[in-house]
């Protein structure tokens, strides 16, 4: 059965036992965390810091699904650096998310962060886009055994230019999931991004539902899920056909009017397409 969940960064300003509460109150089964709402540097976080923010969405009534916005915080990371410093910095936080996400819970980590994994200059054979993979595969390899290990998935998710310039459509994420070939890697259908692409929002889905682990919910528009012109209904409908049964999560861009109004409404769409199909 589809269930729903928001994105903690909705909230912004909010403590987190009152966004677990309001979320809950308004009828979300899940929260998605972006890690530098909570922390710059997740490896702060005790293990006692831990038990509290879990057991605080506990008490509330919801899961914590996983994490997203993976690379905002500490400053300066990035998986396709030219410098194997920064390069292996990246890769250990990327480890200790994963170690913060199990410790959560959550089961999925969904990695978007475009300006963290812009192509690199490159005089050398090898062209940018292949460096760009090489590189990240050398940075992921730790955290994806790790995630193994823990039970948790990390999302590779396709984001369009301008906002990024490397891995931008779902078929070039499958591509190199495909490539990889690891068992914790998978991929998202992000509806804003994936508005951008010429397949359709079904075919899209139906082509590489195998590898989708995850759903994040908005409008072309950047805002909530039925704030805009986006039709939501071949989704729901593809959704239905191929019995998916995880978790849909709202995310957005724009923050307006207010969070109680975009979980809200944004909900209350969600809800309203899914009852169709």
């Amino acid at each position: 059965m589809i269930k729903y969940a928001i994105c903690n960064e909705t909230f912004q300003g909010w403590d987190w036992s009152d966004t677990c509460h309001r979320v809950s109150q308004i009828g979300y089964s899940g929260i998605e965390i972006a890690p530098f709402t909570l922390t710059d540097d997740v490896r702060t976080l005790s293990p006692h810091a831990r038990n509290v923010i879990s057991n605080t969405a506990k008490r509330s009534g919801l899961e914590i699904t996983g994490l997203h916005w993976l690379l905002v915080s500490p400053k300066g990371l990035s998986v396709t650096s030219n410098d194997s410093s920064i390069r292996k910095e990246t890769s250990d936080y990327l480890t200790a998310l994963v170690d913060f996400c199990g410790d959560l819970g959550g089961k999925i980590l969904v990695l978007g962060s475009p300006a963290q994994r812009r192509l690199p200059a490159s005089d050398g054979v090898k062209t940018r886009i292949q460096l760009a993979e090489d590189r990240m595969l050398e940075c992921l390899l730790p955290a994806l055994d790790t995630a193994e290990k823990r039970g948790v998935v990390i999302c590779l998710e396709p984001l369009p230019a301008p906002e990024s310039d490397f891995i931008l459509t779902l078929g070039e994420a499958a591509a190199l999931i495909s490539q990889w070939n690891h068992s914790a890697l998978r991929t998202i259908f992000d509806v804003k991004s994936a508005s951008s692409e010429t397949e359709s929002f079904s075919s899209l889905i139906e082509k590489h539902f195998p590898l989708i682990a995850h759903i994040h919910a908005n409008d072309a528009n950047r805002r909530g899920p039925g704030f805009g012109e986006t039709d939501f209904n071949p989704i729901f409908e593809m959704l239905r056909k191929l019995n998916y049964d995880g978790y849909i999560s709202v995310e957005v861009f724009n923050y307006l009017p207010d969070p109680i109004t975009i979980a809200n409404e944004s909900l209350r769409y969600l809800r309203h397409i899914k009852s169709k199909y």
